[in-house]
């Protein structure tokens, strides 16, 4: 198990990934960010993998997460198209799983979004296990107040169970992050022991409930709760880490910082770096392997 952080492609993420002692990157790949593959070749694609094993460190899945379930069809298949593109870059740098969101037709409830998750994540499924690869939904609600129906139906069990009989495909899989669970007041650890076998990729983001705002307006409204780096919430990472040994779980951890309101702006590096020396207390060093 390595320890990283999402980011973008950049030389200077590389070297300051390698200098602070991260072992692992999971690199972001929206459209109009570096290796955007609409717009970058093959060549290009190949020169960055080549800087990320140079440096000594993993790229532990790629990451996308725009809603493919779009009620706007042509959004949707925009979308669809640009997905589907990220399976050529997975395969070109060796990475072998790629995290984005379900989607969700927010005017829908759960239940009715899951025959529009079949029609869509079928193919998907397919062809990523035709070429060895797995696609890991985050649970990300996507919303934070009124009117409650955000862009990501993979945010709760309750969505988990019908999409995976729905997609029964083990392509298919959730990139867990305790925080969005520590925000929905969720039991973040059950959630290991019930679900950790369909993990695919994780997310070490922490989170807290500012419950002198809670008192006063309540759990649903903005303020109610913030993300915080790793070791600055209440996620208990010695038992997160402890858990998903137990489970199997084999990949990376990689930290989604910079949400941090505290470590922000030009203390942004300052905590991830805080973070990796937090969860390096429970993760066997890199000179064990």
């Amino acid at each position: 198990m390595r320890i990283g952080y999402l980011c973008r492609y950049s030389e200077e993420e590389i070297e300051f990934a390698k200098s602070a002692g991260f072992g692992s990157i999971q690199l972001l790949i929206w459209p109009g960010d570096p290796l955007d593959p609409t717009v970058t070749d093959e060549a290009d694609i190949l020169k960055a993998k080549e800087q990320y094993e140079a440096a000594g460190i993993e790229v532990s899945a790629l990451g996308c997460y725009k809603n493919v379930l779009d009620p706007d069809e042509a959004e949707a298949k925009k979308n669809q198209d640009y997905f589907r593109l990220l399976f050529d870059v997975a395969e070109q740098m060796g990475v072998e799983c790629i995290g984005t969101f379900a989607g969700r037709d927010p005017g829908l409830d759960i239940p009715e979004n899951i025959p529009l998750f079949k029609q869509v994540w079928t193919p998907f499924a397919a062809e990523a296990e035709d070429r060895g690869l797995t696609i890991a939904f985050e649970n990300c609600p996507m919303f934070h107040y009124f009117p409650f129906r955000g862009v990501n139906i993979a945010y709760t069990p309750r969505a988990w169970e019908p999409m995976f009989e729905a997609g029964p495909s083990p392509a298919l899989g959730i990139e867990y992050d305790p925080s969005h669970l520590v925000c929905l007041l969720m039991d973040y650890m059950q959630v290991i022991y019930d679900w950790g076998e369909r993990f695919h990729h994780v997310h070490a983001k922490d989170a807290e409930v500012l419950w002198r705002n809670v008192t006063k307006y309540g759990i649903l409204e903005p303020g109610a709760v913030r993300h915080r780096t790793p070791g600055m919430g209440v996620v208990k990472w010695n038992e997160v880490i402890s858990a998903l040994v137990e489970v199997g779980y084999e990949g990376n951890l990689d930290i989604e910082g910079r949400h941090d309101p505290v470590y922000q702006g030009p203390r942004e590096d300052e905590g991830l770096v805080i973070s990796l020396q937090h969860l390096q207390q429970y993760v066997k060093p890199e000179w064990m392997h």
